[in-house]
């Protein structure tokens, strides 16, 4: 059917309403002073139309000469509002403030030219050194007086929503990924009314700590995740906090309203696994008694909660491609599959006899690839839960084959061109790191070429897979050249044992968490 094109006209009093509320939420003063002046519009709106009334009412009268700067009264309005003011501070005693309000203010000083007798009467009033209140207030009572002056100042007055501007702008970029006239994710550049153009950098390996961020002494991250767009990198950590930094700055981000207010996310255990879906707005945690919570990273709001995801605690998240399933590793032994929809766990994929460390979904969404302490990688048909394969990493020449070694994790390689098979960098407790396809093929291996304390606890890659970096049990990181397998550079991460690795979607910028309280961002 036929959609009727519809035009709706907006009145340009009223863009310049947007801005000028703008101005006043983000201290903008002056801005907003010069703007109302030019363009002789006024914003004349108040946060709470009650809170005004009660402020007058209760003579609260900084907090009410605040709110009516930024409102356009009539003249006789104004003049009755400061006449109140000046007289109740005469009450008080407090002349030199009252004259002050007389002889400077602009509501004042129009009084003084256009009705010079009622000027004089209060300037008199004001002066005398026995206040009489009867005749000030002309008889009636000071509250009956406050709530005249307020209610002639409401109807003047309007409450608007706040950041009315920004909520529009979200709404018009909304529609317009809606129909197709913007991409669906990704940072947008406003102003251009363009997906804005992702940092690109040539691949290269990080090679000093640049910012660090020290948690509490009784806290650290035990998982982190960078948002696909690139804007967050966000923590889960023993105390329960999950957190969003500024990795520029290694600070929270304030700009976040529920941080800066110190409204966090939180679980009531330790936070151990964290990941974002696609949209980079979706936030799935993962806590030490099995729950998970899936968040709006945006808000701090908690949208879905699966109360008992595992029987033990949440090891690892993944999302699936199109984020409307989210696959659990856990130390039960088991992976499921859960419904974002329908808040229930859809699959469960037994095989491992020991903790599960790592879970993936192949690019295909065809299988389920995990990664277990009891030394195998297994491969799962994704629907129908079957085991495909079972896959036993091959330890280093110089260790016992016939031992198993716990395998830390198993990741998907980022695809390299000409490549069409999926392939996994596999971390097992071994100096050695591996690159392995479905079928379990050595396709490479990566050595430390340490001996003591050299064992992997943690890996990742860059986005293009350029490179590969393990950390190992002593605290350093390993930068492979991914094509010839060397070590190109060490970097000393932390003091105790560091917990994992995470890479940058689209810069050269790793973070390492660690038991000493740090999280660390490494770059070049």
């Amino acid at each position: 059917a036929a959609v009727k094109a519809t035009t709706t006209s907006v009145e340009s009093a009223d863009v310049i309403r947007l801005m000028l509320q703008f101005c006043k939420e983000n201290g903008l003063h002056r801005s907003l002073q010069v703007m109302q002046e030019e363009s002789r519009v006024s914003l004349n709106t108040v946060d709470s139309l009650d809170g005004l009334l009660s402020d007058i009412n209760h003579g609260r009268w900084d907090v009410v000469l605040q709110a009516v700067s930024y409102l356009s009264l009539p003249d006789n309005v104004q003049q009755d509002l400061y006449s109140q003011i000046a007289l109740e501070l005469a009450e008080l005693k407090d002349v030199e403030t009252a004259l002050h309000l007389m002889r400077e203010t602009a509501p004042m000083i129009t009084m003084k030219q256009d009705n010079p007798e009622r000027f004089l009467r209060m300037e008199a009033l004001i002066k005398s050194n026995d206040f009489d209140v009867r005749r000030a207030y002309e008889g009636v009572p000071k509250e009956k007086r406050r709530s005249s002056i307020a209610q002639s100042i409401v109807k003047y007055v309007s409450v608007a929503p706040p950041s009315r501007l920004l909520a529009l702008v979200g709404q018009a970029v909304k529609w317009q990924q809606h129909t197709g006239q913007l991409p669906p994710d990704g940072q947008i550049d406003v102003f251009r009314g363009v997906a804005a153009n992702k940092v690109e950098e040539r691949e290269q390996c990080p090679t000093m700590i640049a910012k660090k961020v020290k948690f509490g002494p009784k806290s650290h991250p035990e998982c982190a995740a960078f948002s696909p767009d690139g804007q967050y990198c966000v923590t889960g950590s023993v105390d329960g906090f999950v957190e969003v930094w500024d990795y520029n700055s290694a600070t929270l981000r304030k700009d976040l309203s529920y941080q800066d207010e110190g409204s966090f996310m939180m679980h009531d255990k330790a936070v151990i696994a964290v990941a974002f879906a696609k949209d980079s707005d979706l936030l799935a945690t993962g806590s030490q008694d099995g729950q998970m919570k899936v968040w709006r990273a945006s808000t701090g709001q908690c949208v879905r909660r699966f109360e008992h995801a595992h029987g033990e605690g949440i090891t690892f998240i993944s999302w699936s491609k199109d984020s409307t399933q989210i696959l659990t590793a856990s130390f039960d032994h088991n992976v499921r599959g859960h419904g974002l929809k329908s808040g229930k766990t859809l699959k469960e994929y037994r095989g491992h006899t020991s903790y599960v460390n790592s879970c993936i979904y192949t690019r295909d969404a065809g299988k389920v690839v995990s990664a277990s302490s009891d030394g195998n990688v297994l491969i799962f048909d994704a629907r129908t839960t079957e085991v495909l394969n079972t896959i036993v990493p091959p330890p280093p020449p110089h260790l016992n084959s016939s031992q198993a070694y716990a395998v830390n994790a198993a990741i998907l390689a980022p695809s390299r061109p000409g490549e069409t098979e999926d392939c996994i960098y596999v971390c097992t407790r071994t100096n050695t790191l591996l690159l392995m396809n479905l079928t379990g093929q050595v396709l490479k291996s990566y050595s430390s070429g340490k001996r003591d304390r050299a064992d992997f606890a943690a890996m990742t890659t860059s986005p293009k897979g350029e490179w590969l970096y393990g950390v190992a049990e002593d605290h350093t990181l390993y930068c492979f050249d991914a094509e010839s397998g060397n070590v190109e550079q060490t970097v000393k991460v932390a003091e105790k044992d560091v917990i994992g690795l995470v890479h940058h979607p689209s810069r050269n910028i790793v973070a390492a968490y660690s038991s000493d309280g740090t999280l660390s961002f490494l770059k070049p």
